[in-house]
């Protein structure tokens, strides 16, 4: 058996690597991106604008990129302000973020109440869900678990396969609101040693999604002040435009008319690579890494020494990556990243982890310039370079990280879905041969 499963990878590295010059000659556009590393245009959506550079006209005529601080725009809102309003309001903003992305418009008081009341109503599980949760084989992966759970919920559907807008709106707001639920009964179901629906917390209507969340784990309700960030954090990370994986994911799997169901799994299938979603659990991980190797955390050239390591593939997990550095569209900044830095800070002086916090704003400051001066892009910090720290400073276990990403951008998901049911046409891009002709059929007895 080892020697078939060899030869198998063995004919697929021979025959899947990718020619250079074939990618040049044909301008093919790899991972649908430009030469400059922009995005190709593929579709056209209303719900989210990532802005990190500008495109300027040379002097001798050629385009070139050029680097602007990051911003995140929510169907023409700026995500700073809705968090900057809500924050001076002393409410949460969740429920607001994701009646925007569904409607384009934002909630009157009256729509905002309205609208929260029915995601209150729509959290609990039915009975033979949380059974089936339960019942399952034991595991740890919690994205696997949401996924499993989240495709077995058109079971509960009375017409789980229609694309009627009313029908796809009801599931994708009924997802939205179960979502918070099923992430915190794996979780739980996880750390049973005996399966009892009674140990599940039931979700409470009245309270906030990010509330519940944390009661739901917990059994207490949270804090104003982390239950207010843990609010944040699900709107920072509740859409990102059409073009990150998981989204167009989302939109592709939906162009072909698949159920609602089966779109949002693959959003949580794409979500959960390390590329991804899974990349602010690889921060800690690094962050983990580094605080066992490097002696003298306070030492600029001990830290720039082992991250160049870490660059060489000398280091780390070997990969040549430095976790939470770098993104497909911000260069100078990430505008989440600026917010959670802050934020971080607070939640270090409130927690006693001062000394770890500032070795995260070390590798912050010499990292970008490493990449720079190694690979020569303009690189800043992302979200998941900051979020994993919060998240821990909040008792949340590193398990949930992804999951609780998915937590939040199945509004995002679900905003897209809507917008490609209507747009209604399925996406079918075109690949080149890599072969250099046709071959001829050779006879079993022949080869």
């Amino acid at each position: 058996m080892e020697s078939v499963l060899r030869k198998v990878e063995e004919l697929a590295l021979v025959h899947d690597k990718v020619d250079p010059k074939i990618v040049k000659e044909k301008n093919i556009k790899l991972g649908l991106r430009n030469e400059d590393g922009s995005g190709v245009f593929v579709g056209i959506t209303s719900k989210g604008q990532v802005i990190g550079y500008e495109k300027i006209i040379t002097g001798d005529g050629t385009q070139k990129l050029n680097p602007i601080p990051g911003k995140l725009y929510y169907c023409g809102y700026d995500v700073e302000d809705l968090v900057r309003e809500k924050e001076s309001e002393k409410r949460f903003g969740f429920e607001e973020t994701i009646y925007l992305l569904l409607t384009g418009e934002l909630p009157s008081t009256g729509d905002l109440r309205s609208f929260s009341k029915e995601l209150g109503k729509r959290r609990a599980l039915p009975e033979e869900m949380k059974e089936i949760i339960l019942n399952r084989p034991r595991h740890d992966d919690q994205m696997c678990s949401l996924h499993t759970i989240v495709s077995a919920m058109h079971l509960f559907d009375k017409n789980p396969n229609s694309t009627d807008i009313r029908d796809v709106t009801r599931q994708c707001i009924d997802l939205i609101a179960k979502f918070p639920t099923i992430i915190a009964y794996n979780y739980k179901k996880k750390l049973m040693k005996k399966n009892d629906t009674k140990k599940l917390t039931e979700p409470d209507p009245d309270l906030s999604s990010a509330e519940n969340f944390l009661y739901m784990l917990s059994g207490k309700v949270p804090d104003r002040f982390t239950a207010e960030l843990f609010d944040t954090m699900l709107i920072f990370h509740a859409e990102h435009g059409g073009g990150n994986n998981s989204t167009f994911t989302t939109r592709c799997v939906s162009s072909s008319g698949a159920n609602t169901y089966m779109a949002i799994c693959a959003g949580i299938g794409s979500l959960s690579g390390h590329l991804h979603g899974g990349a602010n659990e690889a921060v800690v991980r690094m962050i983990s890494d580094i605080k066992r190797r490097v002696k003298d955390w306070e030492s600029d050239e001990e830290v720039k020494a082992y991250l160049e390591r870490m660059l060489d593939k000398k280091a780390g997990d070997r990969s040549g990556k430095i976790y939470g550095l770098g993104h497909a569209v911000y260069t100078l900044s990430d505008p989440r990243a600026v917010f959670l830095e802050v934020k971080g800070e607070e939640l270090a002086k409130l927690y006693g982890r001062e000394k770890e916090f500032s070795l995260y704003r070390k590798i912050a400051k010499i990292a970008p310039q490493l990449v720079k001066d190694k690979k020569g892009k303009v690189v800043c910090t992302n979200v998941d370079f900051y979020s994993g720290f919060v998240y821990q400073c909040m008792g949340i276990p590193k398990e949930l990280f992804t999951p609780i990403f998915a937590m939040a951008r199945v509004s995002g998901w679900s905003a897209h879905r809507i917008e490609e049911i209507v747009q209604g046409r399925i996406i079918r891009p075109s690949y080149f041969s890599s072969l250099k002709g046709m071959r001829k059929y050779i006879p079993m007895s022949k080869r």
